[in-house]
């Protein structure tokens, strides 16, 4: 079986506000098999899942905390306007601005975005990678 990422779980403090921000905020499709507890988001071939912070901790035996876990979302987009024009809807929708968008070392123009959980988000156009019809991008072989 050859290793694929299908879920990214993302622990919240408060799930309606959590739903809201990347639904209404963002944009995206929650799934119908999101209830009280958990919320599923389409995220283009990934499952993006909002659950308790708490009770995840508790689901992976690690302690509940708070700060920076090592761990940055990206989100491709296909232009260097698309990627003000994300971290502007996503600051709209109550996202806090970690990293104005500039030019990046790697030759990109990328910017940092934190959701309401504080969990950092880039949103970054690479020039030297390809996206399909539909926002995917075409993995370099």
């Amino acid at each position: 079986m050859a290793p694929r990422m299908t879920v990214v779980t993302l622990g919240v403090t408060e799930l309606p506000r959590a739903r809201a921000f990347y639904v209404e905020g963002l944009g995206f499709r929650a799934s119908t098999a999101s209830n009280e507890h958990i919320t599923f988001l389409d995220a283009g071939g990934v499952v993006l899942s909002l659950y308790g912070r708490a009770a995840l901790a508790e689901d992976a035996c690690v302690p509940p905390g708070a700060g920076f876990g090592g761990i940055a979302l990206a989100w491709n987009v296909a232009s260097e306007a698309e990627v003000d024009a994300s971290l502007a809807r996503a600051v709209a929708a109550g996202a806090r601005l970690l990293k104005p968008a500039q030019r990046v070392f790697w030759g990109g123009y990328s910017g940092y975005f934190a959701d309401p959980d504080g969990h950092p988000w880039e949103v970054a156009f690479n020039p030297h990678w390809q996206l399909d019809a539909d926002g995917g991008v075409v993995f370099p072989a």
